[in-house]
């Protein structure tokens, strides 16, 4: 029962949708790194609802450091973020709480937990949880900004809607990083919230693609073969609720070209070695190259539908039908862009700091 992550730098989460708290503790982190809180609240505010496209539960989301943080900066000492949950409303699970929401992990906690778990919107495995990562994730950002690694995630394809490849990383992860709808293409964007919007209208979901960018991440960052860049990233990204799905660079589509298509080949530009093309996404053999690290992530339609949909109870262990009330959102991976950010952040920190020592991360100069 493990919910730390990590091995330089760890996070560890905490805490339930409908509990008191939720929060995370960063342990390993550099002391002297400055806790931004205008940055903090950007990203806080890039995974707010987002009007009829959302879930109708807006929590204020105010991080409050416990523990680590002197005069605003980190002390070098465990970290603890907590944030209040303060707009539950408990009693539309409790009236369905015998009845096993298809696609969520009602049933999958029962059989973990010995029914011992809090069921309320989700418990521990409700996407509430996201909110401490972003803003764990948002700390991690700032330094590696500091240190000139930028990260960015747009919704590369929902439906048969597609956003605009990534062109100018440097202006395209500048637009990315408001809590404007993540898409580099506005007219894209609009399509999808339509998409988006026609689901909620027919008590339905749907899911999209995330793509991300990092730049500025230095060459031979990755421990081959068990935690190399790939395996870390994975680990971490597939933490995050409904995500099914990562692939690197040009992933499955490998699967229809030959070597000669697929190689980046590499040239000289000065004194830095660099590729031409960058198929294997930043990464050959587990380490970074020096190019920007590219990867997309598939997110799941929202399980939590208002449609009838085939269950069991599970006291009665008789099949039954269930419909939902409550609050829910008809989409999740607009929202779950920053926690993509997030989780990437925290991964590629703790990768940094295995190759260079925990203190690199709070020395600007590098």
């Amino acid at each position: 029962m493990k919910n730390t992550f990590g091995n330089s730098i760890s996070v560890t989460l905490f805490g339930e949708s409908h509990g008191s708290h939720i929060g995370a503790v960063i342990d390993g982190i550099a002391p002297g790194i400055e806790i931004d809180m205008d940055y903090i609240h950007n990203k806080i505010d890039q995974r707010r609802p987002q009007g009829k496209i959302s879930t109708a539960r807006v929590e204020a989301d105010e991080p409050n450091f416990v523990s680590g943080v002197f005069e605003g900066k980190t002390t070098g000492t465990p970290l603890c973020i907590i944030m209040e949950n303060s707009n539950t409303k408990s009693k539309d699970y409790s009236k369905t709480k015998d009845l096993m929401r298809p696609g969520h992990a009602d049933f999958t906690a029962i059989e973990k937990y010995h029914g011992f778990a809090d069921y309320r919107g989700g418990g521990h495995f409700s996407g509430r949880l996201t909110a401490p990562i972003v803003a764990a994730g948002a700390i991690m950002a700032k330094a590696l900004e500091n240190k000139g690694i930028f990260i960015g995630t747009h919704i590369k394809r929902c439906q048969n809607i597609s956003d605009r490849p990534f062109g100018d990383l440097k202006s395209d992860i500048k637009k990315l990083n408001t809590p404007a709808f993540p898409t580099l293409d506005d007219r894209a964007g609009a399509e999808i919230v339509k998409i988006i919007e026609t689901a909620a209208a027919e008590k339905d979901s749907v899911g999209g693609i995330l793509e991300t960018a990092v730049t500025g991440i230095p060459s031979g960052v990755g421990e081959p073969w068990f935690d190399s860049i790939e395996s870390v990233l994975a680990h971490g990204l597939f933490a995050v609720p409904a995500v099914k799905g990562v692939e690197f660079g040009a992933g499955f589509a490998f699967a229809d070209v030959r070597g000669s298509q697929a190689n980046d080949s590499f040239y000289m530009d000065g004194d830095t070695v660099k590729t031409k093309t960058n198929n294997n996404g930043g990464i050959n053999g587990g380490i970074t190259n020096g190019m920007p690290i590219v990867f997309s992530t598939v997110i799941k339609p929202t399980a939590s539908i208002f449609r009838p949909q085939d269950t069991v109870d599970i006291a009665k262990m008789e099949n039954a039908v269930l419909e939902l009330k409550g609050r829910h959102d008809p989409a999740i991976f607009h929202r779950a862009r920053v926690v993509i950010d997030s989780i990437t952040a925290i991964c590629l920190c703790d990768m940094l700091c295995q190759r260079f020592g925990t203190d690199w991360l709070a020395d600007k100069e590098g």
